[in-house]
């Protein structure tokens, strides 16, 4: 849907949850085996996000909660993938530093435990996402962009292109992919490129440009890869967590493994189909609050949703 238009349009998004999200309700509860009534606490996602997209998925939680009777509990977006990994078959335990690498957030946070969260650094512009995302766009590839750019540089060389490592040496943990995007579109623009759709389609430029997205994905996977192994030496943590959209890339995930691997480090990641946004995710975030007795459950309904809100806060 939003294809056409090369990135999210709010207002359509917005429409189709309303479209989908009753249906995809009784679709989920008749897959799982339940009934309604079974239901115990009535948790959705109360941001960080979209506010229309948000407050359709709070319209519904709250509906669903005076139906049934039932108390509701917000969930945090980002916290929902920071604890997806214990859904999978390799669970981590805490302590542990996570990698957070969702859509329009990269953050390297300490975690102690549920709801013990410590921010050690973020983007101060683009994440790392969007940097898949835009530069994948400059590429002429379709959106979302980020798998598009990673299967197109399976072909091509990591090295053809020199590229930015912006902030790579910077003293800190905090991230910048700004400047890598205008660096792709500075090459862009040297090979004639640039808007130039019939030369980014041309099967004789494929192998370049092959080339383009190879050298980009190194990029932002080399400063992810040494900003995570500095967080761990920071801490001196022996722990990490990988989660979010960007997680499910390939090329993170092998040299992750292998630095990690060389220094002792156990990572741990959710399963692919977990990587993305997803409701499952902020069933087990909210089924973790439940059992530390850290759930601030409320039997009034709200549509106080909170487009911007901090993790290290909540």
């Amino acid at each position: 849907m939003h294809q056409a238009y090369g990135g999210v349009v709010p207002e359509l998004a917005s429409r189709d949850h309303i479209r989908r999200v009753v249906p995809l309700t009784r679709q989920v509860m008749a897959a799982a085996g339940h009934a309604m009534d079974d239901v115990d606490v009535v948790a959705y996602t109360r941001g960080p996000g979209l506010a229309g997209a948000l407050l359709v998925g709070a319209g519904m939680a709250c509906a669903l909660g005076v139906a049934l009777d039932r108390p509701l509990l917000g969930v945090h977006h980002l916290e929902g993938h920071l604890l997806s990994p214990f859904l999978s078959a390799d669970p981590p335990c805490f302590p542990f530093v996570a990698l957070l690498v969702s859509g329009g957030h990269t953050q390297l946070m300490r975690v102690d435990g549920v709801g013990q969260y410590t921010l050690l650094g973020e983007t101060v512009d683009d994440a790392a996402g969007e940097a898949f995302d835009k530069s994948a766009k400059l590429m002429g590839l379709p959106y979302p962009g980020g798998p598009h750019l990673a299967r197109l540089a399976e072909g091509g060389r990591s090295d053809a292109f020199e590229l930015p490592r912006p902030m790579l040496h910077s003293g800190n943990l905090d991230f910048s992919f700004a400047g890598l995007k205008t660096a792709v579109r500075t090459h862009l623009v040297r090979l004639g490129w640039l808007d130039n759709a019939p030369a980014l389609a041309d099967p004789r430029h494929h192998a370049l440009l092959s080339d383009l997205a190879a050298s980009t994905q190194a990029a932002i996977v080399e400063v992810l890869l040494k900003k995570s192994l500095a967080a761990l030496k920071h801490t001196g943590l022996k722990r990490l967590v990988v989660a979010g959209g960007v997680g499910a890339n390939r090329l993170l995930r092998t040299q992750m493994d292998l630095a990690c691997g060389r220094r002792g480090v156990r990572v741990h990641y959710p399963e692919m189909h977990l990587c993305t946004d997803n409701g499952a995710m902020i069933a087990l975030a909210a089924a973790m609050r439940l059992q530390t007795g850290q759930a601030s459950l409320s039997r009034e309904p709200s549509f106080d949703v909170r487009p911007r809100w901090d993790l290290a806060a909540i």
